[in-house]
């Protein structure tokens, strides 16, 4: 899909700070931060949704997600990790892509999350992001 944006990033068309990347998925970091160490996890096939990927595609989201979140734990130490899947209007977004966001949170966050948050600078994101390669 030519005007997803999601599928802009995975094809590097727009720059995001990517943390990993592998067949099937890429997680990035990019404007709209809930927090530090926040991780959107991608299909790399566009997929409106869960129920549009096949069997090995929602596999290799699954096995990134569980990657990166881990990595997330090292690099930032969290108190814990808010795991919320969305593709677009049903999660109130606009971007119909399906992916899953990794939040992590401390004491004093609040659970609710509302979009966009922060808008941090590229370098802040970069840092961030390497941090959490490190730890992978």
């Amino acid at each position: 899909m030519t005007d997803c944006v999601f599928c802009k990033i995975v094809a590097r068309k727009i720059p995001a700070s990517t943390v990993y990347e592998d067949e099937a998925s890429v997680a990035f970091m990019d404007i709209g931060q809930v927090n530090p160490g926040h991780v959107l996890v991608a299909a790399k096939a566009h997929a409106e949704n869960i129920y549009a990927l096949d069997d090995a595609q929602a596999a290799g989201v699954a096995r990134t997600v569980a990657r990166v979140a881990r990595a997330i734990r090292a690099a930032f130490a969290p108190e814990g990790l808010s795991v919320y899947q969305a593709n677009g209007s049903a999660a109130g977004q606009t971007v119909f892509h399906y992916h899953v966001h990794l939040v992590p949170r401390h004491a004093g966050d609040a659970m609710a999350f509302t979009w966009p948050v922060q808008n941090p600078p590229r370098e802040a994101l970069e840092a961030h992001a390497a941090r959490i390669r490190a730890a992978l």
